[in-house]
């Protein structure tokens, strides 16, 4: 049985891991080491780069940078998301502002520590990636059109960090990298519809508070029918194994998504159509083993 004190501290540490979004980046850890294994470094062995230092140093230079980045954006959003996130808002207030900004600057001198370990490039990368998050967060996220694009390339920046250590220039790596892209900028703008009602509140110049739901859905129509075209030219004119199977569901997932979007005007649409988004995008990390099923076992 526990304390009353055991239980309150807890109940701080679920706060915290809420606020930094663990689960997120326990996903993200995955997909940087898979991609690395089957993408980046294909033609290098599993033991080499399962165990390369400076692949764990940018993998936790890079977690560190995340957690940090949910928590100032955490910081700056906490009257919005006390409107539209409100259960959520209620868990992440158990732990003070000063200890979750104590908390900011100490993940992000960890990640310039880790990164250190790496080369000087690294410190500089990240400290960038730092400050770019700091900036999105205090400023550009309130902006139209703006917002949404500097927030889906910071999403995709961890991979970027991983891409320019292995220097892996070939095709497939940018055609990859462009389905992600245009994924995740999905993701962006079904967000700011699903949070429309805060950030017309607090004045959030999103792209639906400044151009209305109904630019916002024809956008992210065009948006997923690039997205569908650039998994297509993945499968037909890219060596990826049995991944196909991932990008055919996700053609599928994609046109329903098209099909509840063109009905959809309530919050609850918008989460349905952000949770079809999520559910493709965590599917796609583990979908990575498809690509060689046999790689590992031949390689370790």
């Amino acid at each position: 049985m526990l304390t009353r004190r055991q239980k309150h501290i807890l109940l701080k540490f679920f706060s915290l891991f809420s606020v930094v979004r663990g689960y997120n980046i326990l996903v993200v850890v995955i997909a940087q080491y898979l991609a690395s294994v089957y993408i980046f470094a294909h033609d290098k062995p599993v033991k080499s780069v399962l165990l390369d230092l400076n692949l764990l140093m940018l993998v936790l230079a890079s977690s560190a940078t995340i957690a940090g980045g949910y928590i100032i954006n955490n910081f700056y959003d906490s009257e919005k998301d006390l409107i539209n996130k409100p259960r959520k808002t209620m868990l992440d207030r158990l732990v003070s502002q000063n200890t979750k900004l104590s908390f900011y600057f100490v993940l992000n001198f960890l990640a310039v520590v880790f990164a250190s370990y790496v080369s000087f490039k690294a410190v500089l990368f990240f400290s960038i990636y730092i400050f770019a998050i700091w900036f999105y967060s205090h400023r550009l996220k309130k902006l139209p059109m703006v917002g949404n694009i500097v927030s889906a390339i910071l999403t995709v920046t961890p991979f970027f960090a991983i891409f320019i250590y292995y220097q892996n220039f070939e095709l497939v790596v940018f055609a990859h990298g462009i389905f992600l892209f245009l994924l995740i900028s999905m993701r962006e703008l079904t967000k700011d519809l699903e949070n429309i009602k805060g950030d017309l509140a607090l004045n959030y110049r999103t792209i639906p508070v400044v151009y209305g739901e109904r630019v916002s859905k024809l956008m992210l129509s065009i948006v997923g029918v690039f997205t569908i075209i650039s998994a297509i030219v993945l499968v037909l004119f890219f060596r990826i194994g049995h991944m196909y199977c991932f990008f055919y569901l996700s053609i599928a997932l994609l046109l329903i998504y098209l099909i509840i979007l063109l009905k959809s005007n309530t919050k609850t649409h918008y989460l349905i159509l952000h949770n079809i988004l999520k559910f493709i995008i965590v599917t796609g990390v583990f979908s990575i083993l498809l690509i060689d099923v046999t790689i590992v076992l031949n390689r370790i």
